[in-house]
């Protein structure tokens, strides 16, 4: 028997289904992106506030492949499938859903979620995910994000701990 954790970690068709079956039930569907390397209250906060805006968050999840492409050769630190079950873990999320293009916007398409949530810090500059929504009406929101939190910074301070104890 599954856990309700791997439940909640799907293929591209299971959330098509999904999230077809959601709609049809007058549910507002949000999605929001990311890589999710090490997860932080930074993380946790933007998708309490992102599922917050609606009745289904969906998270679509940067592959190993495409963090690489975005972040660089060290990264991701967690494999995807290790990414995947924390973050289907936390009650806020209701999917998880792995993708490998450097952005979700070919998925977007595809599930045309009524609300995409970037964090604040895009806000004002012009995201792909913008003309995807544009295009079947959908929206981008943003949420806030948790000054000094973040994967890179969490890397930083274990490099620097490491150092000073050598």
């Amino acid at each position: 028997m599954k856990s309700r954790t791997g439940d909640k970690i799907i293929s591209l068709e299971q959330l098509e289904r999904e999230t077809r079956r959601a709609k049809a039930q007058g549910k507002t569907v949000v999605s929001t992106s990311g890589c999710f390397d090490i997860l932080h209250a930074g993380h946790v906060t933007y998708l309490e506030e992102a599922r917050a805006r609606g009745d289904m968050l969906i998270v679509l999840l940067n592959s190993d492949r495409s963090v690489r492409a975005l972040k660089g050769s060290t990264r991701p630190i967690v494999p995807e499938e290790e990414r995947a079950v924390v973050v289907a873990g936390l009650e806020s999320v209701d999917y998880v859903c792995i993708f490998s293009d450097r952005t979700p916007c070919g998925i977007i398409d595809m599930v045309q979620p009524d609300i995409v949530i970037k964090g604040g810090d895009y806000a004002g500059t012009h995201i792909p995910e913008m003309d995807s929504v544009a295009v079947y009406g959908g929206r981008v929101e943003y949420v806030n994000v948790v000054d000094g939190c973040s994967t890179t910074n969490i890397v930083e301070k274990i490099k620097r701990t490491m150092e000073e104890s050598s």
